[in-house]
């Protein structure tokens, strides 16, 4: 089952570095936030909304993992194709290749306004070092939840499977896109806000758990590798990790945030407003050179290698694995 994951995971790798995010494709994220916009609406009315958040976390976890179940059943095209669903690295490196080309032309407010889908930061008022900023702390996020974490999960669901009507079906598929319920989940209602503080707690904390080992993977290995090979600054890039992983209100952005930014020798951080208000966010990295549009090609660049590195790892070990365990059985 382990060598038919690499086949798999590299075709769906191949899939998303070709066709990204396509406006013709009606995406299971979508689907996914309908789903819960469905269930939210029952239940944030009752009265205990720790207890209602955690319902709606749960029953979207199960539906989202059933159906996969039955996605992967339906044969290797399907399981490939949504697999496929689950990456998001074009999608993300056409975003920052947008708002790229739009600073390049000289429009600010567009690029404001573009960058505005992206971020939950108010964007009005962002200078351009703000902006460039804004979209590499962007990039460098996504390329955990983007990538890293589907592509962790995956992995680890291709070691399990389940027997559905008479026919073994691997957890690969399940795995993974249950990860992007749980992220999706964090994005719609994971917020410290009146309406959500308390009703998305629960899934706030399941994105955390979640979040946590892909995060550090990036942080620690797959960054530093990546500007290794790109001739960026590997030694910088592990000591900001180290030194400044920690300086951020989420437990994982600042994992890969820290090491973007020592890599790219930038400073994350200072005065951003969010919903009107002013905010003083902890300083990730040093100041060793001012903003400049081509820090977002570069970060562009670390997301793609990355996407490699991982993959490669990911499959190989599944192939090592595969190895071991034919031998181990045939002893």
């Amino acid at each position: 089952m382990f060598h038919y994951f690499a086949v798999k995971f590299a075709l769906a790798y191949i899939l998303d570095f070709i066709l990204g995010d396509p406006r013709w494709l009606y995406h299971p994220v979508v689907a996914i936030g309908k789903l819960i916009n469905f269930l939210e609406k029952f239940l944030y009315k009752m009265k205990n909304k720790i207890v209602s958040g955690a319902i709606l976390n749960l029953v979207t976890l199960s539906i989202t993992f059933i159906v996969s179940l039955f996605l992967a059943r339906a044969g290797y095209v399907v399981e490939i194709f949504f697999l496929y669903t689950t990456l998001a690295t074009e999608s993300l490196a056409e975003e920052g290749k947008k708002v790229y080309k739009i600073l390049k032309s000289g429009d600010i407010e567009k690029a404001k306004k573009e960058l505005s889908y992206l971020v939950s930061r108010d964007t009005n008022t962002l200078s351009v070092d703000k902006i460039i900023m804004s979209m590499v702390e962007t990039i460098a996020e996504n390329t955990v939840d983007g990538f890293v974490s589907p592509a962790f999960f995956a992995f680890v669901g291709s070691f399990l499977s389940m027997e559905i009507l008479g026919k073994g079906v691997s957890l690969a598929l399940p795995f993974a896109m249950t990860y992007k319920a749980i992220n999706t989940l964090d994005s719609m209602v994971g917020y410290k806000n009146e309406k959500y503080i308390d009703f998305g707690k629960f899934s706030a904390r399941v994105d955390d758990v979640a979040n946590f080992i892909p995060a550090r993977l990036t942080g620690l290995l797959f960054i530093p590798i990546s500007s290794l090979l790109l001739g960026y600054d590997f030694k910088h890039s592990l000591k900001i990790f180290f030194r400044d992983r920690k300086k951020h209100a989420s437990p994982n952005s600042g994992q890969s945030e820290a090491a973007y930014a020592g890599a790219l020798g930038i400073q994350f951080g200072g005065k951003i407003s969010y919903f009107g208000k002013d905010y003083e966010k902890e300083k990730i990295g040093d100041k060793v050179k001012e903003f400049d549009y081509e820090d977002i090609k570069k970060a562009i660049k670390i997301l793609y290698m990355v996407s490699l590195i991982a993959t490669l790892i990911f499959i190989l070990s599944a192939i090592e694995n595969s190895s071991l365990l034919i031998k181990f059985f045939n002893r």
